[in-house]
């Protein structure tokens, strides 16, 4: 898992990566916190999961927060990120909000 590599073995995202395999990992080390794409009607969308302190968040950001996102590569090879048009379209700091979201963004999709 490139969060792990990049954030350690003991970050803790809150919620259970695997419950939600539409979510590919996309962190890199020298973003603030991991993120993880995932597509929905065509459109591609980035969450981001920051510090569970808030101490240690760079920035005065929620933890959970979800943008709006673009492939700059090919749909076999995508390269997930954001673009000058990127919005938020959701922020939290509770994982129960979070799992929510998901659940009724990947609701009725086949994995």
């Amino acid at each position: 898992m490139l969060y792990k590599k990049a954030f350690g073995a003991n970050f803790n995202l809150g919620f259970n990566l695997g419950d939600f395999p539409q979510l590919h990992d996309k962190s890199y080390h020298n973003d603030v916190c991991p993120s993880f794409w995932f597509m929905k009607n065509g459109q591609y969308f980035v969450l981001w999961v920051d510090f569970e302190n808030p101490d240690d968040r760079e920035s005065d950001s929620k933890r959970y927060t979800i943008t709006t996102a673009e492939n700059f590569g090919e749909d076999d090879y995508p390269e997930i990120g954001l673009s000058d048009e990127s919005k938020n379209l959701f922020d939290t700091n509770e994982y129960q909000e979070l799992i929510l979201n998901l659940n009724q963004t990947f609701k009725n999709e086949i994995n």
